[in-house]
């Protein structure tokens, strides 16, 4: 039996789990807070607290890390570097799960696999920090998939505009790549078939555009009326989401297709919003 081990067990790890054949399949999951270990539990998989395990299982043969890293470094890192060292032969595939955010900003021009990471954030630097960590541990069947702005169920357009907390925030030139959560599962299950070590791979679906675009036609599905336009400078709006606004590109996904042969289940927002509806 394969045993699929996962540093954090958010929306696209627990995505990955949930299209594992059980009979072929164990997943364990790490959490900080022991709620989130019974909600793993819950979901048939096991749960264990971050803080309270020492060693990575010895049946472990996948491992997928999505624990962002903090400014002293990547969590996993930190505490599992030598064994991970010591044992990078018996892992059979390894996936670091990264984002879009370490190419920074391009003025809405596209970026690939081999463009010069430039990232224009704090956060994006300790990715791309993250990433080379990864890379220097020598023998790992290392894969980064970079990420771009993930949404799905219980995360979506939708759920803004009922909370009454959807802007459609206006900044010229302003453009966004996304990634449907089943797409990413799908596509980390894609290169579990047909590893490739040292790969790094774009999740992005086919059509970057501008944010306010899904905000309007997530309404429209909705029949709400559609919000006003608020000018960037004067939008309320968190450090956080701010700091997304600071990069502007368009994500290149022909890698997953060609090297994959990966199909996208939802190939733009529109085909992924009338799905979530």
């Amino acid at each position: 039996m394969k045993h699929l081990f996962c540093f954090g067990f958010g929306f696209s790890a627990e995505a990955l789990a949930h299209k594992l054949n059980p009979i072929e399949w164990s997943v364990t999951g790490t959490s900080r807070s022991a709620d989130g270990v019974a909600a793993i539990n819950a979901q048939g998989f096991k749960g264990v607290l971050f803080s309270e395990f020492h060693t990575i299982p010895e049946s472990v043969t996948h491992i997928v890390t999505s624990v962002p890293p903090s400014d002293d470094g990547d969590p996993a890192l930190l505490r599992f570097k030598d064994e991970l060292l010591s044992r990078a032969k018996t892992f059979e595939w390894v996936a670091y799960l990264s984002t879009t955010g370490v190419y920074g900003d391009r003025g809405g021009e596209w970026v690939d696999e081999e463009s010069e990471l430039q990232p224009n954030t704090d956060r994006g630097q300790r990715r791309v920090d993250a990433e080379a960590a990864w890379q220097q541990v020598a023998g790992l069947p290392l894969h980064i998939f970079r990420l771009a702005g993930i949404y799905g169920p219980g995360r979506n357009a939708f759920e803004s505009l009922k909370s009454g907390k959807a802007q459609r925030v206006i900044k010229q030139g302003q453009i966004f790549s996304r990634i449907h959560v089943d797409d990413i599962a799908g596509v980390l299950l894609a290169s579990i078939k047909n590893p490739y070590p040292g790969r790094i791979y774009n999740l992005a679906d086919d059509e970057p555009c501008p944010p306010q675009d899904v905000i309007a036609y997530a309404a429209e599905l909705l029949g709400l009326p559609i919000p006003p336009d608020v000018a960037f400078d004067d939008a309320k709006l968190s450090e956080m989401a701010k700091s997304f606004y600071a990069d502007s590109k368009r994500v290149s996904n022909v890698r997953i297709k060609n090297e994959l042969g990966y199909e996208l289940k939802y190939p733009n927002y529109r085909v992924g919003l009338k799905a979530l509806l």
